[in-house]
């Protein structure tokens, strides 16, 4: 183990502070639920920005990064459109502006605006609540293994024992990364259920500034090694461009990676990547997830600060975070010898990040590093556990207990944040790996939830009835193909579920009464969406003769492609930087500098409430 005491001193200080910014909050976030849910809407947009950047610099999706990465080269960049990323671009053009006009605490409580009430509306928001929990859930075990695997590095459960004076049997070696996991998830829960969005705010903020420095150091680091040695990588790595297969042969150099991309199952590229775009598209019209990134957006001050908001991300987070990820793939590739990749008995890529730090940081800023991504996964620990508690308190409690003593509340709280916190814990110790359970979040998971969230926007005859059976029936096989189905890569079953859960969305729709025409017009003049409003359009218009439709369809679909390629090449920069392609570099910065010029015309010039 390399850590020394000014290490140690670094890690204990940061924790020490954010428990510290939680307590400090703790009585402004007592003061009413919309205060501890969404900092009572008085956040900037730019620090919920930076909030929401860093609680996306997690530390699972930082490990899992490095390896794809390591394994695929600039191919990389298009894998997490499985996210999908571009869904950022989606919500700052338009979405973020739309679910902000609500004006609620939860997506939940979103629901109430489209459906009104009655039998569909309340089942919808039931289903939108079992769908967030579960999203929420599966976040938490997802983060919480990858803390767990990435600590055991460091803290080796052999010296720990030795130390504490142990038996190192006690713990199976396959837990070993639950049990590490499971004290940081005590320090986030502690901190974020006891001061809300506030704290967790103010703790991201932090959080990030370690981070930009600690990713400009392993960037440095990196380009001076590669600058003194060559790297040897298969044909092909160095481009992002690809044909039907992947066709990276890695035999000659690392044979064990070759395993390792026949396991993922993206030989196929290029059918592969068309399902991946052709899912994100779909998620990214559907709107955000039921998550803390859900919740950020609700938590600004304005629908034009919401869009600036989710704009801002893309610009905050991926620039730093490559310049850490290129960093490590490139310190892992010309020092693969050196890594320690075995865990519990087996070869696992997974290990590349913790390894390569373990390896190639010096003393002191170790510990900076390791506080940065600590902190990374407390963020998004912190971040989806407020979600999720806003869910249960707010659209489960309250619903059931009117009016109930502020301190009563609290207790119900507190007490819910450890509830959701165990059962996490719970599914973790089953998760194979942060891959697989990556995978099952962002194509199976997510794919139950497209139809229906698509078709509440731009449908007006879509209802309650439609948006609870159009869930239902695709959540259900989203559970239970992965169980069937072991050795099939959860993007594929993608497809098959989209189209029971359409079926299950029209059919709900169709065999039941449309919405109440109050509730959709009272919809359509507050979030002013297009689509297919015209007969709702029509009443409005007959009651209001001076209200403008919306007719911005055209240039949002434009914002939106020019969107995805600017932020794509945000993504690419700092790849190319690091890697010493200077002129790959000077091609992207002018593409950069050409989208940001036409998107500050197109789009913020043309932002409104």
């Amino acid at each position: 183990m390399r850590l020394n005491i000014w290490d140690f001193a670094v890690i204990l200080a940061y924790i020490l502070l954010v428990i510290v910014i939680g307590f400090y909050f703790k009585r402004r976030a007592q003061k009413s639920e919309k205060e501890y849910m969404l900092g009572g809407n008085t956040l900037p947009w730019y620090m919920l920005g930076i909030s929401n950047a860093s609680g996306m610099f997690d530390i699972s999706g930082t490990m899992w990064l490095v390896t794809i990465g390591f394994v695929y080269g600039l191919k990389s960049v298009w894998i997490p459109w499985l996210w999908p990323t571009f869904n950022q671009i989606f919500l700052m053009v338009y979405l973020s502006a739309w679910l902000r006009r609500s004006n609620v605490i939860t997506g939940a409580a979103w629901i109430s605006t489209r459906f009104g009430k009655g039998q569909g509306a309340s089942l919808s928001h039931k289903i939108v609540i079992v769908y967030a929990i579960i999203s929420c859930l599966g976040f938490l075990a997802y983060g919480f293994v990858g803390l767990g695997k990435f600590i055991e590095i460091f803290i080796p459960w052999e010296w720990l024992c030795g130390h504490l004076s142990l038996n190192p049997a006690l713990v199976s070696p396959e837990y070993i990364p639950h049990l590490y996991g499971l004290v940081f998830t005590i320090i986030a829960t502690a901190y974020a259920i006891t001061g809300g969005m506030s704290s967790i705010v103010w703790a991201d903020l932090f959080h990030y500034i370690m981070m930009t420095v600690a990713s400009i150091a392993i960037a440095v680091i990196a380009m001076v090694a590669l600058s003194h040695n060559t790297l040897v990588v298969p044909d092909g790595w160095m481009s992002p461009f690809f044909g039907k297969h992947l066709d990276l042969d890695w035999s000659n150099i690392i044979p064990e990676v070759n395993q390792k991309i026949q396991e993922d199952g993206f030989s196929l590229f290029s059918i592969f990547f068309m399902m991946m775009l052709f899912k994100g598209l779909l998620v990214s019209a559907a709107g955000p997830a039921p998550n803390y990134d859900m919740q950020k957006i609700l938590a600004t001050k304005s629908p034009s600060e919401a869009a600036k908001m989710s704009g801002v991300v893309s610009v905050i987070l991926n620039p730093v975070r490559y310049l850490m990820i290129t960093g490590f793939v490139v310190l892992g590739v010309l020092y693969y010898d050196k890594l320690n990749l075995m865990a519990a008995g087996h070869l696992d890529f997974e290990q590349i990040l913790p390894s390569a730090i373990n390896e190639f940081v010096p003393a002191g800023l170790l510990g900076l590093l390791l506080a940065g991504l600590i902190g990374a996964f407390m963020s998004t620990f912190a971040g989806t556990l407020n979600a999720a508690q806003a869910y249960v308190v707010n659209d489960i409690y309250l619903q059931i207990k009117k009016n109930p003593t502020p301190k009563a509340q609290r207790s119900v709280t507190y007490f819910i944040g450890v509830f959701i916190l165990l059962i996490s814990l719970v599914i973790g110790l089953y998760a194979k790996d942060v891959n697989s359970l990556l995978q099952w979040i962002v194509s199976s998971l997510w794919g139950s939830y497209i139809a229906a969230n698509v078709l509440k926007w731009y449908w007006w005859r879509f209802n309650g009835q439609g948006y609870f059976w159009g869930m239902l029936t695709g959540l259900i096989p989203a559970l239970i193909f992965p169980l069937i189905f072991k050795t099939t890569l959860d993007l594929y079953f993608f497809p098959l579920i989209l189209v029971i859960s359409v079926a299950g969305c029209i059919i709900g729709a169709l065999i039941s009464k449309p919405t109440d025409m109050e509730t959709l017009k009272s919809f359509y003049k507050q979030v002013r969406p297009w689509g297919f409003w015209k007969p709702i359009q029509e009443l409005v218009i007959a009651e209001d003769p001076g209200f403008v439709k919306n007719t911005d369809f055209k240039r949002d679909m434009f914002n939106v492609a020019i969107g995805i390629i600017w932020q794509v090449s945000i993504v690419t920069i700092p790849v190319y930087f690091v890697l010493m392609q200077w002129t790959q570099t000077a091609v992207v910065a002018t593409i950069i500098a050409v989208t940001s010029i036409i998107l500050k015309k197109t789009w913020w010039d043309k932002l409104k409430d």
